[in-house]
């Protein structure tokens, strides 16, 4: 890419806006030109809107220090400064929704990690290893909202990162049912243990709305297009239960799976080894080399050793054995706040700007 792609980071304060702020960094096709955020926060200048809840492990980084902040509710200014939006907005759903589609009616693409749209029937939701087919009730959508290259593309809850690729991988043994318990860092709540010293040697067992995205989020990524808006699929069916847990990053799932056809061990596994999507073929910066790994020792994976594998955004597999009532049980690992959140925007604009939805203005 010979220049590179302006964006906005909205919500750029919070946990989100910060991990975008660090990867877009040193992204070598996108440069953050706007960051936005509420009304409180603009006019400042972003380290001093965000001293003392800087959360990342690495410093604030230099070309946005001095950057003044806008206030997100500024449509007009904000959009006319770059080329798309990346949304990590702390706001209600109808407000996330609304001023997600007036970004969007501006002509400014938004690439959101917000929940708000996820069900917005003409509004693709994606893991790009999995379904960018999807992108395609983009047109759609355009139509809808009146625009020529303004639009909404969402990635789905980090719960569900951490089996959904696993099943994708072996969908042609036609699994049937899952059931999952998810055990889920604190930063998917937004929170450190600075912030949140309640969690240290702490295991809460309810995470609001989560166990209905973990179920029902991967039927939407598996479904289809018809007459415009995506249609979920049917099965297979997931219960889930989810989990609050003390660790900082990473999110873990216990899956047990039963499948219609009968498959071997062997099989499973290599499935996982040589999946591979639409990032791996075309190399976009943010994709693992490898996006699924089975990981072969009995006690892996583990959050404090796997869960960066490919930069956070490959998801490790293991523990596959045969189970006493469902088929097969396995443990699957994902970075949750990479691969299940800012990392996984990043990527779907990359696939986006691949396939030519998001081009300079």
């Amino acid at each position: 890419m010979d220049k590179k792609l302006k964006c906005a980071v909205l919500g750029g304060t919070g946990m989100v806006g910060q991990r975008f702020i660090k990867i877009l960094s040193e992204h070598p096709w996108f440069e953050v030109a706007v960051i936005a955020a509420s009304p409180r926060s603009a006019g400042k200048k972003y380290e001093e809107a965000v001293s003392g809840r800087w959360k990342m492990d690495t410093p604030i980084p230099d070309a946005v220090k001095d950057m003044v902040i806008c206030d997100v509710t500024d449509v007009e200014k904000v959009s006319s400064q770059v080329d798309f939006c990346f949304s990590a907005v702390d706001m209600s759903a109808d407000e996330i929704r609304a001023i997600e589609e007036k970004y969007a009616k501006t002509e400014t693409p938004v690439v959101s990690n917000n929940s708000a749209h996820r069900w917005t029937p003409d509004v693709p939701m994606v893991i790009p290893e999995i379904n960018p087919g999807h992108f395609d009730v983009i047109e759609f959508q355009k139509k809808r909202l009146g625009t020529k290259r303004g639009f909404i593309a969402v990635k789905p809850n980090c719960s569900i990162q951490s089996y959904t690729p696993a099943l994708t991988a072996w969908m042609e043994y036609e699994p049937i049912e899952m059931v999952a318990t998810t055990y889920q860092a604190i930063s998917g709540a937004g929170k450190t243990f600075k912030d949140w010293p309640q969690m240290e040697g702490n295991v809460i067992p309810f995470i609001k709305n989560e166990e209905e995205k973990s179920e029902k989020e991967p039927l939407r990524i598996w479904g289809h297009i018809e007459n415009g808006v995506i249609v979920p699929a049917e099965s297979p069916l997931i219960t889930t239960q989810c989990i609050r847990v003390p660790v900082l990053y990473g999110h873990t799932a216990a899956a047990f799976v039963k499948f219609r056809k009968k498959v071997s061990k062997e099989e499973l596994i290599e499935k996982l080894e040589n999946y591979s999507g639409m990032p791996q073929e075309k190399k976009l910066p943010s994709a693992p080399e490898h996006f699924i790994r089975y990981m072969q020792e009995d006690d892996r994976p583990q959050v404090a050793l796997d869960v960066d594998y490919g930069n956070g955004m490959g998801v490790s597999i293991g523990r596959l054995r045969e189970d006493t009532v469902y088929d097969w049980k396995f443990v699957g690992l994902s970075h949750n706040t990479m691969r299940g959140a800012a990392g996984g925007a990043v990527e779907c604009a990359e696939a986006l700007t691949a396939l030519g939805y998001i081009t300079g203005k």
